[in-house]
């Protein structure tokens, strides 16, 4: 008997069904047989069956010799569902890589429960991909439940397809699919209303194609009217189970709103049916009204007739465009008033002891900027740092007695007009002026491996959404720029062709690093709770911009993590531009909630996630060249380099010039693993390399150099260089695998 019985409905879908058997077939978890209905269909889905058939014995194809529809297609392959638990998969849409391990690991871990409820994605035509919203509900406990003790599961998509469902609980219930339009409504709810036992998983194992042309529910035509009698079956359920009664009033507004949003479609129903939709709808909201029930607001138009209804979205349409308008006017007032503001403010002084500070697009005290800031408080004391922050959920995670402004405030703007000194390490927004007399300090994020700035322009991949000429005159407004050495200081003389100088500093952030002790890893282990005498390897991948979305998942961080055995701790950190996307609901957050991993991409520090670790396993990104500080080994996993430099464009050859060891595939990281090569003389000389090569101005004194040389007009020491015989300690002190 196999765990999952996948059953695939197929109908007019020839173009997208083998990318769907085959996101099924070849998952890592087997133990699966797959259930394909073909719909009488009349393209080439049969004949595709047919050949997935003939080629795994997994595959069971049902022909029917007319069409049914999807719901009775679905139970036409019920019968010859063999698996414990049944999983009802649109044939248009895909499963994302070891979705069904997943699956399998939460059922086994909460023990069997009646209903599973995982995540999905919104897969577009043009290519994006957006996570479902309500992603929280499925991340908020840990237990199962029946859907009374979380009602706030039925908010999410009432889909079949999102659930895996056991099947001698579907049997035992008799749940089946109805005809017609609409048929998941009578299916869900009583399948959750009934649940005795719910449980979620937090991970994207679904893609939901969006198609151009939009689904069978897109399309203009009667059959919407079916929505009604889907609802008087659930309400016939709910008749025939007395212990379900307290869910009447909830079916009984989810009806209303359904219904209306139906109606509210101008692609779903003729013109001429719309009142008679929406009188149908009136008289089934009156005949299943719970007696004593409080009609909400948005549903009392149900109450008052269609000409009530059509006045109040005539009026709702009429009041947003004047709103719109009036937004307008608002804007264009506010803009005369700012540039009257703004014509005042730089015709006073500057403030000489004023520094305004951001860092990562308005994010808080961080990188390089926060290191200046730090500093500046501790040798200057007299100087006045504002920070400016995108909102008050920024503002509120500021370290005690910080000042700042919020961007775009009347206090932002005198600040930023009249502030001697901007640091930043992105470019300021063009309403921030460059003012006579004011030093404009930009530290970068790092040593740059891909190509940026002005080099983007021969790489349309690279520079999707970036309007490179505009960064480069934003660019015209820095004075100084902060370099590593002296690699990094041609590289950004070249990608930023402004009127700036090149300041010998070093990297304020990475002076924690080269002088750093023991006792500061171990600080961060505890707060992320790694277990005492753990080794801890990093994983920090960078973005692609061969894909878009910047996703690809090289290395299976759940594998890595078995692989590195007892005694290890895997942490993983996203590059920042996916912590907000889809990325992490594609198992990450779901292997940190297990304990499998630790997801620090929301870490704000990297430094000490660097601090923390006793080795780097990374692809391209920056981190490598401030990991190297410390003295611990690094690996370079480059198993699509070639792919890598052809899209983004590299400065150099990291995989010739490397500060470790390089892999090419799984297998190669597998090895320097296992084998001890991570750790070798030749991993000891190449890191030594690099960092003499790219570190020159790396001292442990980067921040006290742009105070008192930038700030206080100080002259500007030479940097004396990261001594090549104070290597930082590891945290663990032992060897980093048992099996080496």
């Amino acid at each position: 008997m196999p765990r999952f019985s996948v059953i695939v409905p197929c109908f007019k879908v020839q173009g997208f069904l083998r990318e769907c058997l085959d996101s099924v077939l070849d998952q890592s978890f087997r133990d699966i047989e797959v259930v394909a209905v073909d719909d009488c269909s009349p393209d080439g889905c049969g004949a595709i069956l047919d050949e997935y058939a003939a080629l795994d014995e997994r595959v069971r194809v049902l022909h029917l010799e007319e069409n049914v529809g999807l719901g009775r297609a679905r139970n036409a392959g019920l019968p010859l569902a063999t698996g414990d638990y049944l999983f009802f998969l649109d044939s248009d849409d895909t499963l994302t890589p070891g979705a069904l391990r997943a699956m399998a690991d939460r059922l086994a871990e909460a023990e069997d429960p009646d209903v599973l409820v995982f995540d999905y994605a919104r897969t577009y035509w043009w290519g994006g991909t957006r996570r479902n919203v309500l992603a929280q509900v499925l991340a908020e406990t840990d237990r199962t439940f029946t859907a009374a003790e979380r009602p706030e599961i039925l908010d999410l998509l009432m889909v079949v397809w999102n659930k895996v469902y056991r099947r001698d609980f579907v049997e035992r219930e008799g749940f089946t699919f109805p005809p017609g339009y609409y048929e998941d409504t009578p299916w869900t709810f009583p399948v959750m209303f009934a649940a005795g036992r719910i449980a979620t998983l937090d991970r994207i194992c679904l893609n939901y194609r969006q198609r151009r042309q939009g689904n069978i529910l897109s399309t203009t035509s009667r059959k919407h009217f079916d929505v009604h009698a889907q609802y008087e079956r659930v309400f016939a359920f709910l008749d025939a189970r007395p212990e379900l009664a307290r869910w009447r009033p909830f079916l009984h507004a989810k009806m209303g709103e359904h219904c209306l949003d139906i109606l509210s479609k101008p692609d779903r129903l003729p013109p001429s049916d719309k009142a008679e939709f929406f009188r149908c709808t009136a008289e089934m909201f009156r005949r299943y009204r719970p007696e004593g029930a409080e009609t909400p607001a948005e549903l009392r138009v149900l109450e008052h007739g269609y000409a009530a209804y059509r006045l109040r979205r005539g009026s709702g349409r009429a009041g947003r465009e004047l709103g719109r308008r009036a937004r307008q006017a608002r804007g264009a007032a506010a803009g005369r008033l700012g540039r009257v503001r703004t014509a005042v403010n730089v015709r006073r002084p500057l403030d000489p002891d004023l520094v305004v500070y951001s860092a990562f697009s308005h994010r808080g005290v961080l990188g390089d900027p926060g290191a200046i800031h730090r500093k500046a408080r501790e040798i200057a004391p007299h100087l006045r740092g504002v920070w400016v922050v995108r909102g008050e959920e920024e503002a509120a995670a500021l370290p005690p007695d910080t000042e700042h402004v919020l961007l775009g405030s009347a206090q932002y703007r005198r600040a930023v007009e009249r502030a001697a000194f901007l640091v930043n390490n992105v470019n300021w927004p063009w309403a921030v002026p460059k003012r006579p007399g004011s030093v404009h300090i930009h530290t970068h994020q790092g040593t740059p491996l891909k190509y940026m700035g002005a080099d983007l322009l021969g790489r349309p991949g690279a520079r999707h959404g970036l309007d490179v000429p505009q960064m480069l005159r934003r660019a015209d407004r820095w004075d100084h720029s902060l370099v590593a050495g002296r690699y990094a200081e041609r590289v950004w003389e070249r990608a930023y062709p402004c009127h700036f100088s090149s300041a010998r500093t070093g990297s304020p952030r990475n002076d924690v690093l080269v002088n750093a002790g023991p006792q500061d890893g171990r600080r961060v282990r505890e707060r992320l709770g790694v277990p005492d005498g753990h080794t801890v390897v990093l994983y920090a991948p960078t973005r692609r911009e061969y894909r878009r979305g910047g996703y690809v998942e090289r290395i299976d961080p759940a594998r890595l993590a078995a692989d590195l055995g007892e005694g290890h701790t895997l942490v993983v950190r996203l590059h920042p531009s996916l912590a907000a996307g889809p990325a992490r609901g594609l198992g990450l957050a779901e292997l940190h909630r297990r304990g499998v991993l630790i997801d620090a991409t929301d870490e704000p520090h990297v430094e000490d996630l660097m601090l923390a670790s006793d080795l780097l396993i990374t692809d391209y990104s920056a981190l490598m060249f401030d990991y190297v500080l410390l003295d611990r080994p690094v690996l370079i996993h480059a198993d699509d380099w070639a792919a890598y430099t052809a899209s983004r464009g590299t400065y150099f050859d990291v995989t010739a010039e490397a500060p470790g060891h390089v892999s090419r595939s799984y297998r190669d990281l597998a090895w320097l693993l296992a084998s001890g090569a991570w750790r070798d003389e030749e991993a000891a000389r190449l890191r030594s390399a690099f960092r003499d090569r790219f570190c020159e101005y790396e001292d442990g004194r980067a921040a006290e150099r742009v105070v008192r040389t930038l700030l206080l007009g100080e002259p500007m020491p030479e940097p004396v260089g990261v001594p090549a015989a104070r290597p930082v300690p590891a945290v663990s002190g032992r060897d980093l695998l048992t099996s080496s």
